[in-house]
């Protein structure tokens, strides 16, 4: 049997005739830069995440890379985030000139432990960016708590957790902002990149529209220098399909997690831990393991897909190395790096190739 770390035409299957009806009505008006399309996903992804406001953007980088833009933060800046994340994350604060701060990790949820994040903050710190990893809201009432009392912004990197609640909170509307991904791998995602930045702060909306559009308003006149950070149509149209399944697809998903998880309970493998008041959306399900990267040779020639998600935490990565971190300065995040591993969790997956995916992993443990 194989089964894919994710199968992605699987579920296009079952969407196929009305994503390409909403393509052709784009094509058929040749209105392939913004238009109704984008408006209609923008103002859906504000009701969703509970927000005022969504801009859309191209990718889940640039929605971050234009937040950050944005609120003004740049040479000199210093913004406190997690090393155990993509590389995006710190990759856009590096980008608009300003200093990525690490903090280490919570090792159950691996998102940003809060209670390490007061001691670091300078005179330079200009905001703090959580991510919700895995589908998981980082803890945010002692990271909004922190924020207050130091007036800095908060730019939630929400891109794996569309819809993940905390504390009745959706994921992208506790912070200053939010930032969603629409990569094809997302529980809502696209037929290529695209992502979206929410907000109720009417001022930080208008400077997101303008930082996506090379900061121009009206056309040809540019107060800001901006981006062309624009979400296609096209990827509009795709999503507009897709928004209605999310929740459906998010539960499919809970239930195959929830099936792992009675499965693995009182072995070595240690399951993902749900944070009281979250509800998750499992973008990945991520255990911990001994021997993790025999285990993963062992799936391999199984044909069980599987990824490490990450194995390299950033503030040990090379293009990094200027910040002079060395390795035993985020324990957390390191031990968890040599540990984690992603399994398939997607909504199409069948009873019995959960059960090969389970049986693999106890026979390789026996």
């Amino acid at each position: 049997m194989q089964v894919p770390l994710l199968d992605l035409k699987a579920q296009y299957a079952t969407i196929k005739d009305e994503v390409l009806k909403q393509i052709n009505e784009v094509l058929d008006s040749q209105q392939c830069i913004g238009g109704p399309k984008v408006t209609e996903l923008e103002n859906k992804i504000a009701e969703l995440c509970e927000c005022k406001y969504a801009v859309g953007m191209s990718s889940g980088t640039d929605a971050i890379l234009a937040s950050l833009m944005a609120l003004g933060i740049g040479p000199g800046d210093e913004v406190i985030t997690t090393p155990f994340t993509f590389f995006a994350t710190a990759g856009c604060i590096a980008r608009v000139g300003a200093k990525p701060v690490f903090v280490d990790i919570d090792p159950t949820t691996y998102n940003i432990n809060p209670a390490l994040i007061e001691p670091v903050i300078t005179k330079k710190t200009k905001a703090i960016m959580p991510v919700h990893l895995y589908g998981q809201v980082a803890d945010m009432d002692p990271i909004m708590q922190i924020a207050g009392q130091a007036s800095l912004a908060v730019v939630e990197d929400a891109c794996q957790a569309i819809s993940a609640t905390y504390k009745g909170k959706k994921a992208g509307a506790i912070g200053t902002c939010g930032c969603f991904s629409f990569f094809p791998s997302k529980n809502l995602g696209g037929i290529g990149d695209g992502g979206m930045t929410v907000t109720s702060d009417e001022d930080l909306y208008k400077m997101l529209v303008w930082m996506r559009n090379h900061g121009s308003e009206p056309k040809y006149y540019h107060k800001y220098i901006g981006g062309n950070f624009r979400l296609d149509p096209i990827q509009a149209a795709a999503l507009l399909v897709k928004l209605p399944h999310l929740a459906d697809w998010s539960q499919m998903r809970r239930k195959n997690a929830a099936f792992y998880t009675k499965k693995f309970k009182k072995t070595v493998i240690q399951t993902p831990v749900i944070a009281d008041d979250c509800e998750l959306i499992f973008n990945q399900y991520v255990i911990r393991v001994p021997r993790r990267d025999e285990l993963v040779r062992h799936l391999q020639a199984n044909k069980i897909g599987c990824e490490i998600y990450y194995p390299v935490p950033l503030h040990l990565q090379e293009c990094f190395a200027y910040l002079g971190y060395k390795a035993g300065d985020m324990p957390e995040a390191e031990k968890a790096a040599r540990e984690v591993l992603a399994l398939p969790i997607y909504p199409e997956l069948t009873d019995e190739m959960k059960e090969f995916v389970v049986k693999t992993i106890l026979d390789f443990y026996k």
